[in-house]
């Protein structure tokens, strides 16, 4: 099966030196609108904690989003978009089987790196990783599994229908809003995907790193366990 490459023309997000290709984002189709600030108060803060952010801290980078024993002997990168059907294919078909016969028995620790090819996958990462780590590899799935319905349907409203999917996930829909307006996350997402080009010289989704084996497209399960042979240790 052909990879999805990254010459997509102005629908493709291109990442360029001095991080310019962040102008690329534009405002997002349905803001939310903020309460207006209330004016200052002499009294106390109350004393009560703050509400939590949305999704976790993630410092000057992001947090991991893996699945797998930390000791695993091998660990898989896969290097993807939510809007990219390859991506969709992969986690559709092989995926489970990946999951079941690999990572569950002990054998691989998947890491999943952000690698969006557009605004609306943009959108969609900082969705995921919006939610706790545990609960990021099976929102992914539904939307991998879905990508019919939110990505390709003609004339879909995209934010709304990845809203639902996020909702059945246990998402309220404020944290949605903030999730999906999250500049500051999108950006460090646009960031990690930049790395990931220097790093690997990823130019198609998705691309897998395994040992020392590259691996683009959505590669059958056969390919993925042989590569995990091939990087056991000895």
């Amino acid at each position: 099966m052909p990879d999805r490459r990254l010459l997509l023309g102005g629908a493709a997000v291109v990442v360029a030196g001095g991080f310019a290709a962040w102008r690329w984002l534009a405002t997002p189709a349905s803001p939310v609108a903020t309460a207006p600030t209330p004016a200052p108060s002499p009294a106390p803060p109350p004393a009560q904690p703050p509400a939590a952010s949305p999704r976790p801290e993630t410092g000057p980078g992001l947090d991991e989003r893996s699945l797998g024993r930390a000791d695993a002997p091998v660990t898989a990168i896969e290097y993807f978009s939510l809007t990219c059907s390859h991506c969709g294919a992969f986690h559709r078909d092989t995926w489970p089987q990946v999951k079941r016969e690999l990572v569950e028995t002990g054998r691989v620790r998947m890491v999943f790196r952000d690698f969006p090819l557009d605004q609306v996958s943009l959108r969609a990462h900082a969705v995921a990783r919006s939610f706790p780590p545990e609960r990021y590899e099976p929102f992914i799935s539904a939307l991998f599994a879905t990508q019919d319905r939110w990505a390709y349907a003609r004339g879909v409203d995209h934010k709304a229908e990845i809203g639902k999917i996020a909702a059945l996930a246990g998402m309220s829909a404020d944290a949605f809003n903030a999730a999906w307006a999250d500049d500051a996350l999108a950006r460090a997402i646009l960031e990690a995907r930049q790395k990931g080009e220097a790093e690997h010289q990823v130019n198609a989704t998705p691309t897998f790193i395994i040992g020392t084996q590259k691996l683009p497209g959505a590669i059958s399960f056969e390919r993925f366990e042989a590569a995990v042979r091939e990087a056991m240790p000895r």
